[in-house]
């Protein structure tokens, strides 16, 4: 018979307990509020440093051939964001071994090709996949479409043409959706998953610290020869876990989002004219915070029940932790699949747990609010999480279980 006093008594000491262990704070405080944050936005620093110095280093190139079109290799040597070395016959190997960015091969008689109104084929050499030598990649090829621009353009002039021949009308690009809408469907998918993954972690460390690290300490004989009925201790150990899954989501993303915002301004202060290459500010809707918050809680609810009857047949915490890392893999693929283009929410994944919710929290950040497909989301997601429980409170009374050989 579940009696509430009980229930918060077993809670309040095992809160107790674990604001008195260091490594449950570590996982829950420091690691959420310090090293995420450190380690994202230092690599994104990194990252950025990193790709804007190869953007600003001149390409190194070779020329093959071009011994009858001097213009054009001239315009190469001349041009500030090409380094042309000298040319030699394993080019190939040069670009693999990542020597070189990219090869230009210039086809004999190219300006006679051009001047008889044949249309010859310029080859660029590049290592695909490889940062430096795409990004070489696309310096000559815009290059290359500038100077065929220009050919057209003398090309005109000189038979007394008109250039709208050539370009007969502009295509102008016009954003019609409202900022929020954009950056809900820039960040909408990414912000789901890192809640599910914080959820999830969060919940992981209390879980096998309250059952199987217990069973290794000795305690949990100790707390079962109480005079409390072993439901209100399964609540009370799961209220624990619960607890420290939603503290450490959170305070995750609260730091991220201070994080995010500091260093927008910073980024923002940095360049001339606000904003960082042109681009504004990443908005999402407000209300869809909220009520991405409000559908993750029946799903905190979910991992934790989980983790809780999965470790309790573990042991050891080691063993325990061989049992839920597996877990990780299966709430990863459903959050990443709801970012994926083509998959969207409707009757055939509104069930689906965890891509449900990845699919409904994109929406509700971009201001999209589908009120019957989140009302089956959020029962859904309440069933399978009262399974979960009744599954940790039944596989409690087991002794079989609980005292595992």
């Amino acid at each position: 018979m579940m009696n509430w006093n009980a229930i918060c008594t077993v809670y309040f000491k095992e809160l107790k307990d674990s604001l008195r262990d260091k490594r449950t704070l570590i996982t829950t405080i420091v690691i959420p509020t310090l090293v995420i944050p450190t380690l994202m936005f230092g690599a994104g620093f990194v990252m950025t440093k990193v790709i804007s110095k190869a953007k600003n280093e001149t390409s190194s190139m070779m020329i093959l051939g071009g011994e009858a079109s001097p213009k054009l290799v001239e315009a190469f040597k001349s041009n500030e964001d090409f380094r042309v070395i000298e040319t030699t016959e394993d080019f190939k190997d040069k670009i693999s071994n990542k020597e070189i960015r990219v090869a230009v091969d210039i086809p004999a008689g190219f300006d006679a090709t051009l001047a008889a109104g044949e249309v010859p084929d310029v080859t660029i050499y590049h290592y695909q996949g490889e940062m430096k030598s795409s990004m070489g990649r696309g310096q000559v090829s815009g290059f290359l479409v500038d100077y065929r621009a220009d050919l057209v353009e003398v090309a005109f002039k000189e038979r007394g043409l008109p250039l709208s021949l050539a370009k007969p009308f502009v295509v102008v690009s016009e954003n019609v959706a409202p900022p929020e809408k954009v950056g809900g469907n820039a960040i909408g998918g990414l912000v789901p998953y890192i809640i599910v993954l914080l959820c999830f972690t969060g919940a992981m460390y209390p879980a096998m610290d309250l059952t199987a690290g217990e069973k290794e300490r000795g305690t949990m004989e100790t707390l079962l020869c109480s005079p409390l009925d072993r439901v209100n201790i399964v609540m009370g150990k799961f209220l624990m876990t619960f607890t420290a899954s939603v503290a450490t989501m959170i305070l995750s993303l609260t730091t991220l989002g201070i994080s995010a915002m500091v260093a927008a301004k910073v980024l923002a202060g940095s360049v001339a004219g606000g904003g960082v290459g042109g681009m504004g500010a990443v908005l999402i809707d407000p209300m869809g915070l909220v009520g991405v918050f409000a559908m993750i809680l029946p799903v905190a609810v979910l991992f934790s029940a989980v983790l809780l009857t999965v470790s309790l047949f573990a042991k050891s915490f080691k063993e325990a932790q061989s049992y839920v890392s597996p877990g990780m893999i299966i709430i990863i693929v459903p959050a990443v699949l709801g970012m994926l283009p083509g998959i969207d929410l409707n009757l055939s994944t509104v069930f689906v747990p965890i891509l449900n919710l990845s699919l409904v929290c994109k929406e509700m950040l971009s201001g999209v609010w589908n009120w019957e497909y989140i009302a089956l989301i959020f029962a859904s997601s309440g069933v399978y999480a009262a399974i979960a429980l009744w599954l940790c409170v039944k596989m409690f009374n087991r002794e079989d279980v609980i005292f595992r050989a």
